[in-house]
């Protein structure tokens, strides 16, 4: 970047404001501009230093974070990367905070071995967030979107069909998922689901999505049978895996090393499906910075599976998409309002040869 990154650290606790400062000006590319400690003081310092990104805590005094982000979204949108403690009502304000158009979220440290991978993800987080809004910002403008007809009545898998759905996402996925298992019936076959998201993050939003949908979403546990109308999100800190059992599946929930920079890992998730369920399977990669999922993804399309890759223009994120396509691991390329409707139909299609040439 030719201009370095201005950073507004926001967050009531002294100590944690100077790790996450120490943590971004750690790189030279990234400068702190201001700092607060409260929604009035961090306003003021917004008008003042215009940033490029903000770090923002949840639970603040006088004004909760929550209420403040959801004014800066109305009044003065910005990137905002939500810096929040992991505990339950921490992981259930963050999920609002995502849904109310936070570009990304990150637990706080809990030892002295993750303050060095919270620098890590941290620093890449804030750089995505501006080149999203830079390059967005410079794209020519989209002509105003024509209105579509229905989607056409089209024929499901051939032989024995679909039998398990594997969905990955990063950056933006908590809400590109919500679209989707919110808008499906419980008739599809079993999903399983890898998003980035901190420890005991993932249970809440399991919980929130099965709120809101017909589906039974819940977050995995190690040795659960995958049954149709459900949906199992992979434990934040640890790998999910699918395993053949019989004529049907099992999951496999297991810590390990991070995979492909992450924990859970989609590389390691649609790995398993390409062996277990081989062309029997459906796989999307949806929005998210990086490339994990690709190589799996790929995995996925040599065994014969159906493959998707959400566009760009549907992504908040598009880098684990374009790592798929540039390795040719996706069949179809389509928007996530299309997949959804794709989904809604169950019309789960294989397009010419699912396998690359």
């Amino acid at each position: 970047m030719t201009d370095p990154v201005k950073v507004l650290v926001v967050d009531d606790s002294p100590l944690v404001r100077r790790v996450l400062v120490q943590a971004l000006e750690s790189d030279p590319d990234v400068r702190v501009v201001a700092q607060a400690a409260d929604a009035y003081a961090a306003r003021d310092a917004l008008m003042a230093a215009a940033p490029d990104v903000m770090t923002l805590d949840v639970e603040m005094p006088r004004l909760d974070g929550l209420t403040f982000l959801r004014k800066i979204m109305h009044y003065r949108p910005l990137p905002v990367v939500v810096i929040s403690a992991h505990t339950q009502d921490g992981a259930a304000r963050s999920l609002e905070a995502l849904s109310a158009g936070a570009f990304d979220v990150l637990g706080k440290p809990e030892s002295a071995a993750g303050l060095t991978a919270l620098r890590d993800q941290l620093l890449a987080v804030v750089k995505a967030a501006v080149h999203t809004r830079r390059t967005k910002a410079a794209a020519p403008a989209r002509p105003p979107a024509v209105a579509l007809g229905p989607l056409p009545v089209v024929a499901p898998l051939p032989g024995a069909g679909c039998e398990l759905i594997a969905l990955g996402a990063s950056t933006g996925g908590t809400v590109a998922l919500e679209k989707l298992l919110t808008a499906v019936e419980p008739g599809l076959p079993p999903i399983v689901i890898t998003q980035h998201m901190p420890a005991n993050f993932t249970k809440a939003y399991a919980q929130r999505v099965n709120s809101l949908s017909r589906l039974s979403v819940r977050e995995a546990v190690d040795g659960e049978p995958l049954e149709p109308g459900t949906a199992l999100v992979a434990p934040g800190g640890k790998h999910l895996l699918v395993r053949r059992d019989g004529s049907g599946y099992r999951c496999r929930v297991k810590t390990g090393p991070l995979v492909s920079g992450h924990a859970p890992s989609v590389d390691v998730l649609f790995r398993s499906v390409a062996e277990a369920a081989g062309g029997k399977a459906l796989g999307a990669l949806l929005t998210g910075m990086g490339r994990d999922g690709a190589d799996g993804l790929l995995a996925m399309r040599q065994a014969g599976a159906h493959t998707i890759a959400q566009d760009e223009a549907s992504c908040v994120v598009f880098g684990m998409p374009r790592a798929a396509i540039d390795l040719g691991a996706a069949v179809e390329v389509l928007s996530l309002e299309i997949l959804r409707a794709r989904l809604t139909q169950g019309s789960l299609i294989r397009h010419a040869s699912a396998a690359p040439a």
